[in-house]
């Protein structure tokens, strides 16, 4: 069960990495909007695990990457920005969030768009 200060770190980590992957997606990810969907603080408040939404679905695995390379520059941009909440940063990990195509999948196997199996 998540604590009162593990919601507040990971609501705080959630609107700082939207604000910087909205600055930071047009020069280092022309074209694509970034998401972050959710934020999971481990009880010790050492680990973040931040999970993206990436649109256009092309390319996602390659810009996951990117941003999983670039996690240290993106914690010290937080660390920067949440100075006055904590005392050190958590360790970013980013995943992609793939709900948003798992939901359309289903709603194309619902309408009948997908792969019909012959019987």
């Amino acid at each position: 069960m998540e604590t009162n200060r593990q919601k507040k770190v990971a609501n705080i980590f959630q609107q700082e990495l939207s604000e910087i992957f909205r600055k930071e997606a047009g020069e280092h990810f022309p074209g694509t909007l970034i998401t972050v969907t959710s934020v999971w603080v481990s009880s010790d408040l050492s680990v973040s695990k931040v999970y993206l939404s990436i649109f256009p679905t092309k390319d996602k695995m390659e810009i996951i990457e990117k941003i999983k390379e670039k996690a240290p520059y993106f914690r010290l941009l937080i660390a920067k920005t949440a100075a006055k909440d904590m005392r050190t940063t958590p360790e970013l990990l980013f995943y992609l969030d793939t709900s948003l195509d798992d939901i359309e999948k289903i709603e194309k196997a619902l309408r009948g768009e997908g792969n019909n199996p012959k019987l």
